[in-house]
């Protein structure tokens, strides 16, 4: 593959470019002064520099600079030191962070770089120039260069003409790089989804051969970029980009094998999309839920289909539930406050569609400070194909629009029903046993 790093950047001056510093934090605008200042390079770089440029709000402004670490703390008083794969500065203003890395050389450089069977582990080995540190970028997007001292912007990587193609390109020689850190195959499939970008051919070749070395990163790490695909608000495109390139079986392995099934496609393309629909209307969303809902197909296989004579049906949920939780964990690590959210959620689905409810019980589950997410994931398994749920979701959604009488009314209804309904399995089990007597 050609060589994409030029020695000798591409300088676009500031009447040529549309990146203006009213578009910045006021927070990112002084770090990169101060370090100016000091007599330091300082850039900014990665999405900041992106999003601005393509016209989107950026979540947040990444600077680089010359500066070692101890360097930039001793220059900020709210400065504190964080990380441990690679040291980084965060510098808080005004209730803002602003991180600042030291540029990064390549990890055969000086004893900072740890390597195991061609994946990176530590790379805490520092540069001393841009072009150092471009190297360690993973997309032509994300290597544009912000200078503050004459506000002009570095393209090093032919990235400016990539990013207004809309193209997704990796930096260097794409399976070297994807061995190197597993976790750049995630990454290009996210900004694709995010940005509506094409992957280019070259870079999404390796991918489904190289997807299996996800299983050689750390589970907790793939978390937080589980959170990344899924609650950016880009999780539909994330979901198809990921079953494209074979990556998702690797994230959720007990899920994809239950995607044959049209109603759990069915189910996560539901939660995937209703997720991004509340993102966009500025609606929260927990983690919880989703996780709730991306391993509900599993949970469910491991379900008797009817209850189970002496047996206690949440006993027997709860049971599923840590034993899908546990295997999860070998892949995608989920912290024990989600994890708890999680089960709550399964749980209430059994109290939520029992049959036999008093109106004691009705009001207290009401309370239940689980019970909006316990029924909007009922609401979630009807939409998705569960017949045998939506009488359920009808009654609940009428029970929760009715004044005090129309409550009343219901409950009424509902006990009725349910004294038919236990006359009726009498009357079959007799019938069932002079069948069988004659």
């Amino acid at each position: 593959m050609q060589d994409l790093i030029n020695n000798t950047p591409t300088r676009i001056p500031r009447p040529e470019h549309n990146f203006s510093r009213q578009n910045m934090s006021q927070a990112a605008l002084h770090v990169l002064y101060q370090l100016h200042k000091a007599g330091y390079q300082a850039f900014l770089v990665g999405g900041g520099v992106r999003d601005v440029l393509l016209g989107r709000a950026p979540k947040d402004f990444d600077v680089v600079t010359n500066a070692l670490p101890e360097q930039v703390k001793g220059l900020f008083r709210n400065c504190r030191l964080i990380g441990r794969r690679f040291v980084l500065a965060h510098v808080r203003l005004n209730k803002e962070i602003v991180e600042v890395a030291t540029f990064r050389a390549h990890h055969n450089k000086g004893g900072g770089g740890v390597m195991e069977e061609g994946r990176i582990v530590r790379d805490n080995v520092y540069g001393s120039s841009v072009l150092e540190d471009v190297w360690r970028r993973d997309l032509t997007i994300n290597a544009l260069y912000y200078d503050i001292s004459d506000f002009s912007l570095l393209d090093y990587a032919n990235g400016i003409a990539d990013l207004y193609a809309g193209i997704i390109r990796l930096i260097g020689e794409p399976k070297l790089r994807y061995q190197e850190d597993p976790v750049r195959m995630l990454r290009t499939v996210r900004f694709a989804a995010k940005l509506g970008f094409t992957i280019a051919p070259q870079t999404a070749e390796p991918i489904p051969d190289l997807c299996g070395l996800l299983a050689n990163i750390p589970p907790a790490r793939l978390f937080e970029e589980v959170l990344k695909l899924f609650l950016s608000g880009h999780a539909v495109q994330s979901f198809m980009q990921l079953r494209h390139y074979h990556l998702f079986k690797q994230l959720f392995p007990y899920t994809d094998a239950c995607l044959d099934e049209p109603i759990a496609l069915a189910l996560i393309e539901r939660v995937v999309h209703d997720t991004d629909e509340r993102i966009g209307n500025n609606k929260p969303v927990t983690s919880g839920f989703l996780l709730a809902a991306l391993l509900w197909p599993p949970l469910s296989r491991l379900l008797p289909d009817k209850p189970v004579k002496n047996f206690n049906q949440q006993e027997v949920l709860l049971e599923a539930a840590q034993h899908i939780l546990l295997k999860q964990q070998e892949h995608v690590a989920i912290p024990r406050r989600i994890a708890v959210l999680m089960q709550e959620i399964w749980l209430l689905q059994l109290r939520l569609t029992r049959q036999r409810r008093g109106k004691k019980k009705n009001f207290s589950l009401l309370k239940h400070p689980r019970f909006r997410a316990g029924y909007d994931f009922l609401i979630l398994r009807a939409n998705a194909g569960e017949d045998q749920v939506i009488n359920e979701v009808d009654w609940w959604t009428s029970f929760l629009n009715s004044n005090e009488s129309s409550c009343e009314d219901l409950l009424s209804q509902r006990s009725v029903l349910n004294k038919k309904r236990k006359h009726q399995r009498k009357y079959k089990k007799v019938k069932t046993e002079e069948e069988l007597g004659n």
